[in-house]
């Protein structure tokens, strides 16, 4: 996110004297620009300059050797009799463990009261055997800096210029203000810019929107003519420079523009000024040398990236051409990198087909960051300055394959004003000359293939069908021309030709266009008008029953969860999946947005978990979670997606083969818990969730779909415990499902809570079990209700299912509801049996029930359950 100054924006537009950051917040949100911060003053308090007086070494037991300083603070001196300190008043002492300065030094110090960044307060204290009163700073304390050497010497370390009241060569006076002198008062405003406006990366591009916004006078410091210098030509004798792309990516030529400068003679010493290493502090950057610091400058200030070499180092031409197999380039960051052959690079010596031809060497990745081997050092005296323009796709591509996001990188993905590159080096060039006290040579090298943008052919009643507002052909002229476009001639009727500016590689079409009309001209002059519900039918049925699948769930008290559906290859083994499970076979994604989940769940149980175990590290441990949700789950052979052209209709037959390619996408339901199913309280100890609630909401789903269902036991699916698994089944024998508790090794793996259950269900299975007439109203009946009980005693081993679909076979269609109640074993039912209570309940459609005609049932249940289980009824 770009951070803006102020003051340096006041060099590119007129600026209000009142203006604060909040107030250009409110100015740039008009026209797009919204704020993301706005970041105070980095200091408060009585930060002043202070002179060394004297400075006197002291060895400490620790090893350690510190300076106790008298320090002139001029009217911050502490009260005396005026002969001490040449500025009148006492000399503050301070104990300084720095040793990059001495007697007659000008140093920034922090007097008692002074906040720092931190914050860190400063307050006299008593250290080494003496009071300090203040502390003398680094640019680290405040802020200007990751890095420090020592602490700040003013005049050497920092230039200064002589405003804000300092006396003789440019020197501040001790006692002066250090807080205005080093900027450290100045509000920064933070901004966010989308990707389409990458201009705005630039206080050229930001001033440019003030403008709009307030039609304040903007001066368009990227045009020569608007910086007020001149920028030479191309001329023989300029550092030569090739471009070799051959293979250009995506059809586009990967440079087009690429002017070089030489200086000569800079001072390899010379600092950068105090005034440009503030601006690069307040904009996020860190101050490193002179010829690095200018070229950043001027890319903040501009917007055209650059780049400087220690021209001792280059072998003519330079030339710029695709990565070859094999090559391997070091970055400024010291990564050692292998190039990909996608990849622009910058090199020394033209390509040929002989790999091994002596001086072919990789200086830098084109628009993203130079190599070491060129990089300008302590020592380097000429310089070599590279302005250029690379195409946007490829820089975006090697940035991201590199997984190098630099300042660069950001601003040329985003598209960079192909006319920028030589009044951009020109700018460096002169700040070089002046404050490095170098030479430049007259000779220039600018390769030039940029195309001019193409008309577009605008109808100016596009912008009232898009927008809804009557603009007016007078109107639509001026905003376009406002934004910098050449509006033609009409070459018809209510039809214009609009050339977009060269900073706006994003305007390439109507809709483009309409959209600046409407930002410029005020999103809130665009009347809120609701278009009428189109006639429709609602919901679809399968859409009427997952939201009472997701309704039911949520009223037995599970909570609804939404994941992302990318995760970890290893969360497989998690689940103890068998080799050959179709749940290992996950879709891998190319460009994963997580590079530890590059895979596509094939269940919902593997995110489900994850969420459970976020919520129990957090503290909630009785907790029951659901999610409905797609899984994807792809065929072994399946063929691969074709890659087809942009911009026209695919065939018949390209549709086709994408379907096929597609794979199958199966919407399920799962849910997973933990802990407490009933809550303790004054009742009692509450119940602790087990494996028949994982059952129970997964039939929930079937009864609230309206499907038929069988419960089995199943002792093999992973991740459920062999022995409390249920597997869920349609009628024809169709697996829809499991429920049941966990594998206490899936438990301990993922650190979960013990005995944590859990259920998951195909739901698109379940709906397409259902027949047209499913749904059909039966008629309910007017008589009243019979209840029937009945306890049956069955082998410990037989499923409580068996016995419940039983008993329903038996009753018939008297049968309205059958429910088991109580499992109990102990001597009076027998070893190895246990005992079965179900509440039967009847009723008839056209009668009340006699007494007899519940004996009845109630016989025939206990008959049919007696054939099927073995059942027989508890005496």
């Amino acid at each position: 996110m770009p951070n803006i100054v102020l003051d340096w924006l006041g060099e590119h537009v007129e600026l209000p004297a009142d203006l604060t950051a909040e107030r250009l917040a409110a100015d740039l949100v008009r026209v797009g620009l919204e704020e993301e911060q706005v970041h105070g003053a980095a200091v408060t308090g009585p930060l002043v300059v202070g002179r060394v007086l004297e400075l006197v070494a002291e060895p400490q037991k620790n090893g350690k050797t510190i300076n106790w300083c008298q320090v002139d603070v001029g009217s911050h001196n502490l009260p005396g009799d005026g002969t001490d300190g040449p500025a009148g008043g006492t000399p503050r002492g301070i104990v300084c463990g720095a040793h990059n300065f001495g007697v007659g030094d000008l140093v920034v110090v922090a007097l008692p009261g002074t906040v720092l960044p931190g914050p860190f307060a400063i307050a006299a204290r008593k250290t080494y055997g003496h009071v300090s009163d203040g502390m003398i700073c680094s640019t680290t304390e405040l802020g200007l800096g990751e890095e420090s050497d020592g602490i700040i010497v003013l005049g050497r370390d920092l230039l200064t210029d002589g405003t804000d009241g300092a006396d003789g060569e440019g020197a501040p006076r001790p006692g002066q203000d250090a807080v205005a002198l080093l900027g450290l008062g100045d509000e920064v405003l933070e901004i966010n810019v989308t990707p389409d406006r990458g201009y705005c990366f630039s206080y050229r591009g930001v001033a440019r929107e003030y403008a709009h916004s307030t039609g304040a006078p903007f001066t368009d410091r990227g045009l020569a003519e608007g910086a007020g210098i001149v920028v030479p030509g191309a001329s023989p004798g300029g550092f030569p420079v090739v471009v070799q792309d051959d293979a250009p990516v995506h059809g586009q030529v990967g440079c087009d523009r690429f002017v070089t400068r030489v200086v000569r003679g800079i001072d390899p010493g010379a600092p950068s000024p105090a005034w440009m290493q503030r601006r690069l502090t307040q904009a996020g950057m860190r101050p490193i040398s002179l010829t690095v610091d200018v070229t950043n400058y001027v890319m903040l200030d501009l917007g055209q990236p650059l780049h400087a070499y220690d021209l001792s180092t280059l072998a003519e031409p330079i030339v710029v051409r695709r990565a070859r197999q094999g090559e391997r380039l070091t970055t400024l960051d010291d990564v050692d990198r292998a190039l990909d052959a996608e990849d622009l690079l910058i090199t020394d010596s033209p390509s040929t087909d002989d790999e091994s031809r002596d001086g072919s060497r990789v200086l830098g990745l084109a628009g993203v960051m130079g190599g070491a081997s060129t990089e300008v050092g302590p020592a380097t005296t000429d310089v070599l300055v590279e302005a250029a323009h690379f195409d946007p796709v490829t820089v975006a591509r090697t940035a991201r394959r590199h997984k190098l996001p630099s300042e660069a990188a950001k601003r040329f993905e985003r598209g960079v004003d192909p006319r920028l590159p030589g009044v951009a080096a020109q700018r460096v060039v002169e700040l070089l000359v002046e404050l490095g006290g170098g030479t430049a040579d007259a000779a220039v090298s600018d390769l030039d293939r940029v195309h001019a943008p193409g008309p577009i052919t605008f109808p100016v009643s596009e912008a009232e069908r898009l927008v809804g507002v009557a603009y007016g052909e007078e109107r639509v002229r001026e905003l376009l021309t406002t934004i910098g476009c050449q509006v033609g001639d009409t070459p018809g009727i209510g039809v214009v030709e609009v050339t977009p500016p060269t900073w706006r590689p994003d305007l390439t079409g109507a809709a483009e266009l309409v959209e600046e009309i409407a930002r410029l001209d005020g999103y809130d002059k665009i009347p809120s008008t609701l278009p009428p519900a189109p006639a429709g039918r609602g919901l679809t049925r399968d859409q009427r029953l997952r939201r009472s699948v997701a309704r039911a769930l949520a009223e037995a008290g599970f909570v609804e969860t939404l994941a992302y559906p990318f995760v970890d290859p290893a969360q497989h083994d998690a689940l103890r999946l068998p080799a050959g499970d179709p749940r290992r076979h996950a879709l891998r994604l190319a460009n994963p947005l997580a590079g530890d989940r590059p895979e596509m769940r094939t269940n919902l149980l593997t995110t489900l978990l994850d969420t459970l175990r976020r919520n129990d590290g957090r503290g909630n441990e009785d907790v029951a979670l659901f999610e409905i949700g797609l899984v994807t789950r792809p065929e072994r052979g399946a063929p691969s997606a074709p890659q087809l052209p942009g911009g026209v209709r695919p065939s018949d037959d390209d549709l086709a083969r994408l379907h096929a390619a597609v794979p199958h996408q199966p919407r399920r339901v799962a849910g997973v818990a933990a802990g407490r199913r009933a809550p303790r309280g004054w009742w009692g100890e509450g119940r602790t969730t087990d494996w028949t609630d994982a059952l129970s909401a997964a039939r929930l789903v079937a009864d609230r779909v309206g499907a038929q269902v069988v419960v089995e036991p199943d002792t093999d699916h992973a991740p459920w415990h062999p022995g409390r698994c249920a597997r869920i089944s349609l009628v024809d024998g169709t697996t829809v499902g499991h429920a049941g508790e966990l594998h206490p090794k899936v438990l301990e793996t993922l650190g979960l809570p013990g005995r944590t259950v859990a259920f998951e269900v195909d739901l698109d299975v379940l709906l397409g079990s259902l027949s047209d007439d499913a749904f059909a109203a039966s008629e309910v009946s007017t008589f009243p209700l019979a209840k029937e009980d009945l306890a049956l005693v069955v082998d410990a081993d037989v499923p409580a299912e068996a016995v419940r679909s039983a008993l329903a076979e038996g009753v018939g269609d008297l049968l309205e509801d059958v429910r088991l109640f109580d499992v109990f074993t102990g001597e009076q039912v027998g070893e190895g049996k246990k005992s079965l209570a179900f509440a039967l309940r009847l009723r008839a459609p056209d009668r009340t029930l006699s007494s007899g005609d519940v004996v009845a049932a109630r016989d025939a249940a206990v008959r049919v359950a007696g054939e099927r289980t073995g059942a027989v009824l508890r005496g």
